[in-house]
């Protein structure tokens, strides 16, 4: 339980002022930027379940609740499907509100709400309705969480118009994308990599926006174009060093956003390589993998030197056991293998 004077702080210091960098974790990225974004917008309210005076699963509403107050800062039941109920019909008069999802496998008790509600509002009526919206949410697995709580869902809403789906793999981009996300109009299902959560990195002090729908470069290369998201990114950084020991320069596109994605920096990157290894945790089949080699093979073809590979999990249930699970999950020895691949099979 947290004291009625306990400050909106996580494991460390604040951000410093004036937009200087600081090092922090992801977790305390987050916290701050919802922070940052309950002072800005007194329409936003959080809500979800453990979110007040715990402070969430994550500790990412850690003393929120103690700042802000119980109307703002909402427990709630055991109910995806009334958190997010609540939500959409909360946007609609003109609130912006923030939910957690305790573990995105739980996204499907709501589904119905984010697919033929949210997505769909701005369409249905015109744009005389919208549903500013974030759906937070922990995925991916890597810590022996079983088939229930492990999953990546990306590829679950990869097909519905209307969502946008946010998917950073640093501390700085988990401020900045959560707070566009926040300013957004649009209903955005924010996904946090759970092994991300005690990832340090620099973050800019005070508000700062990353912009959605834009892709980074996080490394320069020449050989070979890893296009990657989340917890594959700072895999793929550490294959990166250890291909440039053999003399092969990789390029890291960090996508950021998942849906929609940034095609025209991926394309650009792969016009200059020429060989693309795409990496992702979710199963193989009917993923973020399968559209981006599809749309590489379909606009790049001329300058591709091999085919696109593809790092996916296997597809079958999260396991339960911990070796089990990493054979079932990418890792950075799958992405220099097939970085390897695509040097290896291109003409």
């Amino acid at each position: 339980m947290i004291a009625a004077n306990t400050p909106a702080s996580v494991d460390g210091p604040t951000d410093g002022p004036g937009g200087k960098k600081s090092k922090t974790t992801f977790v305390r990225a987050l916290n701050d930027a919802l922070d940052l974004g309950m002072e800005r917008f007194p329409e936003m309210f959080l809500i979800g379940e453990d979110i007040a005076e715990m402070g969430g699963d994550f500790s990412v509403t850690k003393g929120l609740w103690a700042k802000y107050g119980q109307e703002r800062v909402r427990d709630t039941p055991l109910s995806e499907a009334a958190i997010v109920g609540t939500c959409v019909g909360s946007s609609m008069v003109g609130m912006r509100p923030v939910a957690e999802i305790m573990f995105a496998d739980f996204v499907g008790e709501c589904y119905d709400q984010i697919v033929n509600t949210a997505a769909k509002m701005h369409y249905m009526f015109d744009g005389q309705f919208k549903a500013p919206l974030v759906i937070r949410t922990a995925c991916g697995g890597g810590f022996g969480g079983g088939p229930h709580h492990s999953q990546s869902v990306e590829g679950w809403f990869m097909n519905v118009p209307g969502i946008v789906i946010v998917a950073p793999s640093n501390p700085a981009d988990a401020k900045g994308l959560l707070l566009s996300s926040i300013e957004s109009d649009d209903p955005v299902l924010f996904l946090e990599h759970k092994a991300l959560y005690r990832a340090r990195g620099e973050v800019p002090g005070g508000y700062h926006t990353t912009p959605l729908g834009r892709a980074s470069v996080a490394r320069q290369g020449t050989d070979v174009t890893v296009v990657a998201t989340m917890r594959m990114v700072p895999m793929a950084l550490t294959a990166a060093e250890e291909a440039a020991k053999e003399g092969v320069s990789v390029e890291v596109v960090d996508l950021r956003t998942i849906r929609p994605y940034d095609a025209a920096t991926i394309l650009e990157s792969v016009a200059k390589t020429g060989r693309v290894v795409v990496a992702n945790e979710a199963p193989k089949t009917g993923g973020l993998g399968a559209e981006l080699s599809a749309r590489i093979h379909e606009e790049c073809f001329a300058e591709l030197l091999g085919p696109v590979v593809r790092v996916d999990g296997l597809d079958t249930p999260i396991p339960f056991s911990v070796p089990l699970e990493e054979v079932v999950l990418p890792d950075e020895a799958d992405i220099s293998a097939a970085i390897g691949e695509a040097m290896r099979n291109s003409r």
